[in-house]
């Protein structure tokens, strides 16, 4: 299943999750209306004999202010929680892995995060630890992407070796790529917005209970008393309805995360003895220091003992079989015995047999293996439509090559809060046009951070361009800890410094807007959804100017440029036969952007399609030059569709 298919396939889930939460909403409201006529009717028999007035207009207000209190306590929870992956991190006792930390479990855990961040194409998440928890677990938390946080328990750092580590990350990349995380949110705020009835009646019980013992004369208790105990049990049945569907949903989604993983990592190995540990540790994936209800849905392993029926994730044995046909049971091994012989011998399990490997010193051995029956073949190149969300091991590769190739000091700068701001503007200064760009840096930002911007521009340049993008995206976590007008203020002074020279180059415009991209969650966290209508010829004419732009850039040879326009043309319908190249566009940036921000549009059959005919475009010469490299994934960050780097680009450069 590729990531289209992942994508529309959590679209469907989201369908069903409104479905069964309108079903349970009218349950609850109908029944709520049924109570209060119960309970209106019984006090007036009470105190007047039958009940013969028309209630009518109260028991429509019931219901409105029934489906009001549902709906908006729906709304503020997931308005809430959509404010960024960290907050639920942060909820849930998460604490952050600080970017220098010395400590080799934490830092292998920080390396493992980036390298399927950098091979995924996507921002590094925030990373957080649950330093309460000695199970072993861990979740994905965010609403997009861009705003994505990872958190483990300590049990995952201190039971898990690399390679277990490594998958129970790739499971989490996973659910960031696939659209899970939305969902997931989804999902919280409408077991919360149904819970709220039922918290209601509770009061309503409590404050019954109080009343009558105060007043045991009250004629209004039993009213009440109805009220609270039929909210009470309406709100159960509705939370019952809502964890049923979450079940169902989840356990799908968890079989796939987990296939996921052997796809991103090449073998099987890795999450299969992450799985085996929770079976043989005492503690095994269960959370203690919070309810982990809330979140079960979001975990690698069960957070608690649940009946069947409520379980979000397949049985355990299923999962390993899944991964290990043969497994059986009786082969978990005895986690804590080997913790105790381990801890007898003075040797850390977490860290037994880690290498951390430090920028710059060198490159890691190749990533190798099989997956299930078939035999990796590096010969046999992944299409690039099929890597779109779904790394392979050779991007595993190369994002490890990248990571431990950074200059240490690039590397720092991009975890330092401070620094990572600097570093950013540092990648957009250009030596033809130095001068004029560091006194505008000394002007805005001083002298002694125009001094460390040039130290760092000069490193960039003699690391070369292709550590730009992957340094970017490393940076991110540590430049989102910068106050909103700080971040605003970078924004600004990175197009000035674009705009200085009086054009912007392709690459100048693909760096300023994957950094736009990475940090919009911050910079308008109430971003409106992108516009459901267009023209279709705006929309056509958007998608021949992208394949001209691609075609132009990709060689400095007109029949080659021809070649590779025809490629991606053949790719698309009948309407784009007639197409030619045409002259080249006089400012490309301008168009480009335009571009993309109509084709932002596309439905995911139309962004298929048109990754596909790019595709199709870079391939026509059997080469990728950075250039390219650098516009697709442009591109396909506009589109809300990550590409992993270019295998092509880097096995060539």
């Amino acid at each position: 299943m590729n990531f289209f298919d992942a994508q529309d396939r959590a679209k469907r889930a989201t369908r069903l999750l409104v479905v069964a939460y309108l079903v349970a909403t009218l349950i609850i409201v109908a029944g709520v209306t049924f109570v209060v006529a119960l309970a209106v009717a019984g006090s007036s028999y009470t105190t007047a004999g039958p009940l013969n007035t028309d209630n009518t207009g109260l028991l429509v207000t019931v219901a409105i202010i029934t489906a009001t209190i549902i709906i908006g306590a729906t709304l503020i929870k997931t308005a809430a929680l959509s404010t960024g992956g960290s907050k639920v991190a942060i909820a849930m006792g998460g604490v952050p892995v600080h970017p220098d930390t010395q400590d080799p479990l934490r830092r292998r855990y920080r390396n493992v995060v980036e390298e399927m961040s950098i091979a995924s194409g996507v921002a590094t998440p925030e990373i957080f630890i649950l330093e309460e928890e000695s199970g072993i677990n861990a979740f994905a938390a965010g609403y997009t992407t861009n705003d994505a946080a990872i958190a483990v328990t300590r049990g995952t750092l201190e039971r898990l070796n690399r390679d277990e580590l490594q998958g129970v990350v790739a499971h989490e990349f996973s659910h960031i790529l696939n659209g899970d995380m939305r969902l997931n949110i989804r999902m919280m705020g409408v077991l919360y917005g149904i819970m709220v009835i039922g918290l209601l009646g509770r009061i309503i019980l409590r404050g019954s209970r109080y009343g009558a013992l105060s007043s045991r004369r009250s004629k209004n208790a039993p009213a009440f008393l109805i009220i609270g105990l039929g909210l009470a049990v309406l709100g159960g049945i509705g939370v019952l309805i809502a964890r049923i569907v979450k079940a169902a949903v989840s356990r799908q989604r968890e079989s796939l995360a987990d296939a996921a993983a052997v796809q991103f990592t090449r073998q099987t190995s890795g999450i299969a003895n992450a799985l085996k540990k929770i079976g043989g540790f005492s503690d095994s994936s269960y959370l203690t220091a919070k309810d982990p209800e809330e979140v079960s849905h979001m975990l690698f392993g069960e957070g608690a003992k649940l009946a069947s029926v409520f379980a979000t994730h397949p049985p355990l044995v299923e999962r390993i079989q899944a991964l290990e046909p043969g497994f059986d049971a009786s082969q978990f091994p005895n986690v804590d015995a080997q913790a105790r012989q381990r801890a007898s011998a003075g040797v850390d399990e977490g860290v037994s047999g880690f290498a951390d490997a430090t920028p710059g010193t060198g490159v890691p051995t190749p990533v190798s293996g099989t997956v299930g029956s078939a035999t990796a073949d590096a010969s046999m190149p992944t299409p690039i439509i099929e890597t779109v969300g779904r790394p392979t091991p050779e991007h595993v590769e190369i994002a490890q090559n990248i990571r431990e190739s950074m200059p240490k000091s690039l590397y720092a700068a991009a975890h330092s809060t401070n620094d990572s701001y600097l570093l950013t503007i540092a990648m957009v200064i250009d030596e033809h046009d130095e001068g004029r760009q560091m006194a505008l840096v000394a002007e805005r930002l001083g002298r002694d951070r125009a001094d460390r911007v040039k130290e760092l521009a000069d490193e960039m340049q003699a690391a070369g361009r292709h550590v730009r993008l992957p340094l970017l995206e490393i940076t991110f976590p540590a430049l989102k800890q910068r106050p909103l007008p700080q971040l605003e203020y970078l924004v600004d002074l990175l197009s000035r410094l674009i705009a200085m020279d009086g054009k912007t180059s392709l690459f100048e415009y693909c760096f300023y807007a994957i950094v736009i991209n990475g940090l919009d969650q911050s910079l308008d966290p109430t971003a409106k959804p992108r516009p459901s209508k267009l023209s279709r010829k705006a929309v056509r004419g958007a998608v021949l100017d992208l394949l001209r732009i691609l075609s132009r850039n990709g060689t400095d040879d007109d029949a080659a440029a021809e070649a590779a326009f025809a490629a991606g043309i053949a790719v698309l319908p009948n309407w784009a036969r007639d197409a030619t190249l045409g002259a080249p566009h006089d400012d490309e940036a301008a168009t480009l952007d335009l571009s993309l921000k109509l084709l932002n549009a596309l439905n995911n059959d139309g962004k298929e399609l048109l990754i596909r005919s790019l595709s199709a475009t870079v391939k026509e010469d059997r080469k990728t030059t950075s250039v390219e490299a650098e516009l697709l994934r442009t591109v396909c960050a506009a589109l809300n569709c990550p590409l992993p780097p270019v295998a092509s680009a880097h096995r060539q450069s």
